[in-house]
């Protein structure tokens, strides 16, 4: 299915192919606990920034690889490149404006995180 999303104020607008029925994982690191971010990992050709690219601000820490994109207006996370896909997108679930058929949601425990982020390398791979 090809699922439209968008922030809060409908500056940054995206598409992304993911299945009808959508796994998503809810991380209990800092960040995502305190944003309420729900993840859904797929391949970077399978998602679309369709506008406001430049709309965007990138918040980085720790390590400085993952690349967190906000929106400059109303500060909503839509999608980051994670540190454990790089070669992948991050979407938030919340920020996905389609109707989602199905979801099933996973606690990911991203608290420790090294020990953990090898389960999701497999989410950016093509299938």
């Amino acid at each position: 299915m090809i699922y439209q999303g968008s922030c809060h104020c409908g500056e940054v607008r995206f598409q992304v192919e993911a299945p009808e029925v959508i796994e998503a994982d809810k991380c209990n690191c800092s960040i995502c606990a305190k944003s309420g971010y729900l993840h859904l990992i797929v391949p970077n050709s399978k998602f679309k920034l369709l506008s406001g690219e430049e709309q965007l601000l990138t918040y980085t820490f720790n390590t400085n690889v993952a690349q967190h994109y906000f929106c400059k207006h109303c500060g909503i996370k839509p999608y980051y490149v994670p540190r454990s896909n790089p070669d992948g997108v991050d979407i938030n679930i919340n920020c996905i404006d389609t109707p989602i058929p199905k979801l099933k949601i996973s606690d990911f425990d991203g608290q420790d995180w090294e020990s953990h982020a090898h389960k999701l390398a497999y989410k950016s791979k093509e299938t």
